[in-house]
């Protein structure tokens, strides 16, 4: 729905011209001009009634987006507190720890099933691997940098 909306806004967009009032915002009028919160929550109550979902409201969205944003970025705060608007890192990582501590639950058993592996002929392919995590892992890479220095 979501990528309708985007291409029927775009074609909205080319249509008005100058006369579309362009604030980069997904909910808006058909001229681009942003939308009062009262009118957005009575419209968004109705689009759950029609298609027959689960009743949540709509500042909701915003959390599910940061969520969704920290999981497929495998925890990349900063990218994240850019796309939520939060001010400081600080703010997301208070807001969305409950995400990031699912995260490290998931990365410590990783990091425990490869450190515990039986096989030694594996040990060298385990220490790889377990290099190429921590690569491409900052949080995971910045915890064990807090652990190690304790």
């Amino acid at each position: 729905m979501l990528k309708e909306w985007k291409k029927k806004q775009n074609d909205i967009k080319k249509k008005l011209g100058s006369i579309y009032d362009d604030n980069n915002l997904v909910i808006c009028f058909e001229d681009g001009k942003p939308i009062e919160k009262t009118n957005i929550d009575k419209r968004f109550k109705k689009f759950i009634k029609v298609n027959n979902l689960r009743e949540v409201v709509f500042h909701s969205l915003r959390h599910s987006s940061a969520t969704y944003k920290l999981k497929l970025s495998k925890g990349d705060i900063k990218a994240t507190q850019g796309d939520t608007g939060h001010k400081s890192a600080d703010m997301t990582t208070k807001r969305y720890a409950h995400i990031i501590d699912e995260d490290r639950k998931v990365n410590a058993t990783k990091f425990e099933d490869e450190f515990y592996a039986s096989n030694e002929t594996e040990e060298k392919d385990d220490a790889s691997e377990l290099l190429d995590i921590l690569k491409n892992n900052d949080a995971l890479r910045e915890q064990l940098k807090k652990m190690l220095s304790l």
